[in-house]
């Protein structure tokens, strides 16, 4: 499985040292500070993918403890998880079940045999149903807020991995599924005009990242006027930012960076032309060959909020990959991915509850990318 960078070149897929070494368990913490380099990286291997897939496994039908971030109206509204969202009600709360889906088939196509792909295979068919759809379109409709904008990204994201998978439950779990993206995209398009100032934070409300899942969505199904809309605002927002404290980085529960996020939406929306000089202003230490980031240390992972830090790592390293391969100038930056990957991989099978119900996505994310 190879890729090209924007000349054309191939570029080998970018595996991890640590699961060479341990197979993904029994590693111990590493120390942050000595972390070895490696000059090169092994693929992903079919074992190791197993072993991911077994996190998405063992919470998508996982109903309790359950966090459901709802608002109450009436007594009618005190539902359990499994009638509320029957698609998606596992792995603690909706956005995790939903990325827990999108790590299922993101593997699966990646590794068609992998272990555990028939079980992945009977819970997607047995979730992502007409049925159980329309009861989540119903519920976003009556609360719009809702999930917005992280959840919605990663609905979108599922979406365009099941479109693109080449396996014969692919189109009608892709038919299902595609009400639900369409009134999400009607709903990222109604109130994009609305939100007067971009949400800059390192959690599930940033919007950087929640436009960039549904960029990628859009340019996909040819959803020209949400793409026009996240343009258009990602400019409005963004196009004028300069010298992003990323040194200021990260706060103590972060997920995503604020700075990088940022990169990875930019790269995305700008051409070339305007995106080169816009990121040697807004973060201009990245042109560095010499560029560090200190990866974000975890002292407590029985911690639901300190736990974040793992996931910021995985989210810094596809925002690093991403922005190296299509641009070459950039190629350093993998180095600095790698590290944050060392350091996080080695605790994601074995972990909490409060880690293993979502990491593995963010893992998966950065080890299999596909933008």
């Amino acid at each position: 499985m190879t890729k090209s960078n924007r000349n054309g070149a191939s570029v080998c897929p970018l595996g991890f040292l640590i699961l060479c070494l341990c197979s993904l368990s029994g590693c111990g913490e590493m120390d942050p500070d000595n972390i070895a380099i490696t000059e090169s990286r092994a693929p992903l291997s079919e074992t190791q993918a197993g072993n991911l897939m077994q996190l998405p496994l063992d919470c998508a039908e996982i109903e309790y403890p359950n966090k459901l971030s709802q608002m109450l109206r009436s007594d009618a509204d005190l539902a359990s998880p499994t009638q509320l969202h029957p698609a998606f009600y596992g792995c603690f709360d909706w956005h995790s079940a939903v990325h827990g889906h999108w790590s299922m088939v993101r593997l699966l196509k990646a590794f068609p045999n992998v272990a555990g792909h028939e079980q992945a295979k009977v819970i997607l068919q047995r979730h992502i149903t007409p049925a159980n759809i329309a009861i989540d379109i119903n519920y976003l409709r009556d609360n719009k807020s809702w999930e917005r904008p992280y959840g919605w990204a990663w609905l979108l994201k599922l979406m365009l991995e099941l479109k693109t998978w080449d396996d014969p439950i692919a189109a009608p779990l892709s038919a299902a599924l595609k009400p639900l993206a369409e009134e999400l995209s009607a709903m990222y398009i109604a109130h994009l005009p609305k939100l007067v100032y971009p949400i800059r934070v390192g959690e599930h409300s940033n919007t950087a990242f929640g436009l960039t899942f549904a960029w990628d969505y859009a340019l996909l199904f040819n959803d020209a006027p949400l793409k026009a809309a996240i343009a258009q605002r990602a400019k409005d927002f963004y196009q004028q930012d300069k010298n992003c404290p990323i040194s200021w980085e990260p706060s103590g529960y972060d997920f995503l960076s604020p700075c990088l996020e940022e990169v990875d939406l930019m790269r995305r929306v700008l051409p070339e032309e305007q995106f080169i000089p816009w990121v040697n202003d807004f973060l201009p230490q990245l042109s560095s060959t010499d560029f560090d980031l200190a990866v974000g240390e975890v002292f407590d992972r029985t911690d639901g909020k300190l736990v974040h830090l793992d996931g910021l790592n995985f989210s810094r390293a596809w925002v690093l990959y991403g922005l190296a391969e299509q641009y070459p100038e950039f190629s350093h930056l993998k180095k600095v991915a790698d590290l944050h990957i060392d350091y996080s991989l080695p605790n994601l099978v074995g972990d909490s509850y409060e880690g293993g119900h979502w990491l593995g996505s963010f893992a998966i994310n950065a080890l299999l990318r596909s933008n």
